[in-house]
């Protein structure tokens, strides 16, 4: 988290989640809803919500940034959304900008598939098992990521083919995967 600011950062890769359509066109999931990362939050249905309204509401539109980097916008997200698997964005890389171009190259040749929020906590509490349970959040920037926050979720790197059936497999996955480390770290 950043002292000036208060904003906060959550990395992840999603299954088939990330894809570049024509070099520029790149969609995905930026978080997922249920799924713990590692630093124990959970993201629940509906955090964005408010946001995205208010968002909509004044005319702005969440920023697409490399590696978090404020000085570095590399693109626009067209399109951010919650569905029912988490926060879905589309967006276009600007290949008027050397980063843009650059991230572009770097999805399509796989080293790097990652995307990362940046937000602002608005409201959360703690679930039963502990973990910090996200129910409200203010979206401020969508980036392109080398190191995701949660490991167990990849990205194959090529257009979206996943299906609603795998999204909520690979939510069960981050689950089990979750519970086998807590019970681990409990011995």
């Amino acid at each position: 988290m950043s002292v000036e600011t208060g904003l906060e950062t959550k990395f992840a890769r999603f299954g088939e989640g990330l894809q570049v359509q024509d070099g520029a066109v790149i969609e995905g999931y930026a978080s997922l809803f249920g799924a713990c990362d590692q630093g124990g939050d959970v993201v629940a249905k509906g955090a964005y919500a408010a946001s995205l309204k208010a968002l909509v509401a004044s005319g702005r539109k969440v920023k697409m940034l490399w590696q978090h980097d404020p000085s570095q916008p590399i693109g626009v997200w067209d399109e951010v959304r919650e569905d029912a698997t988490g926060l879905w964005v589309k967006g276009r890389l600007l290949d008027s900008v050397e980063k843009g171009r650059e991230a572009a190259s770097l999805i399509a040749a796989g080293a790097i598939d990652g995307l990362s929020i940046g937000y602002r906590t608005v409201r959360a509490a703690k679930n039963d098992k502990g973990q910090r349970l996200l129910t409200e959040l203010e979206l401020w920037e969508v980036s392109l990521v080398t190191f995701p926050m949660l490991p167990s979720a990849r990205v194959a790197g090529k257009a979206g083919d996943m299906l609603p059936d795998e999204a909520a497999a690979l939510r069960g996955m981050a689950a089990a995967f979750e519970d086998v480390r807590t019970r681990l770290m409990r011995t």
